[in-house]
């Protein structure tokens, strides 16, 4: 059922049908609710949110949103940080500038929102039983 409606979804190396099917739970049946990539973060629980104190400057996720979802995202990125060189770059760029695990995995799933988000509301071409 779920390569029927969003194969576009199960096509991207790192997602199967379970975190697939969280992800659009997530979303619900009408992905056109979803305003942006914006929502649809803080939907996921995978918005930034301000969580400075003096001069420390730092973000942590929002607790808020789908925790399935936010887990789907979460096994997507640490999947990623283990086989996608250009994750694992990332990674280690962003960990000689001091950032810790932890931040860097918030910053990447902010990103895999981004992408599942533009995969979400693309139109679905070539589907079965669309004529």
């Amino acid at each position: 059922m779920i390569n029927q409606v969003a194969p576009q979804l199960l096509a991207v190396k790192g997602l199967g049908p379970h975190t697939t099917a969280a992800l659009l739970i997530a979303a619900g049946d009408n992905p056109q609710r979803l305003r942006n990539e914006s929502a649809f973060a803080h939907l996921c629980g995978a918005a930034p949110v301000p969580a400075s104190s003096g001069k420390t400057v730092r973000y942590r996720l929002s607790r808020g949103g789908d925790r399935q979802a936010n887990y789907a995202l979460y096994i997507l990125v640490v999947s990623r940080m283990a086989w996608d060189p250009v994750t694992r770059a990332y990674v280690a760029r962003r960990t000689t500038e001091g950032k810790t695990k932890k931040e860097i995995i918030r910053c990447l799933k902010r990103h895999v929102a981004r992408e599942v988000y533009k995969l979400l509301v693309q139109p679905r071409t070539g589907l079965a039983g669309s004529d």
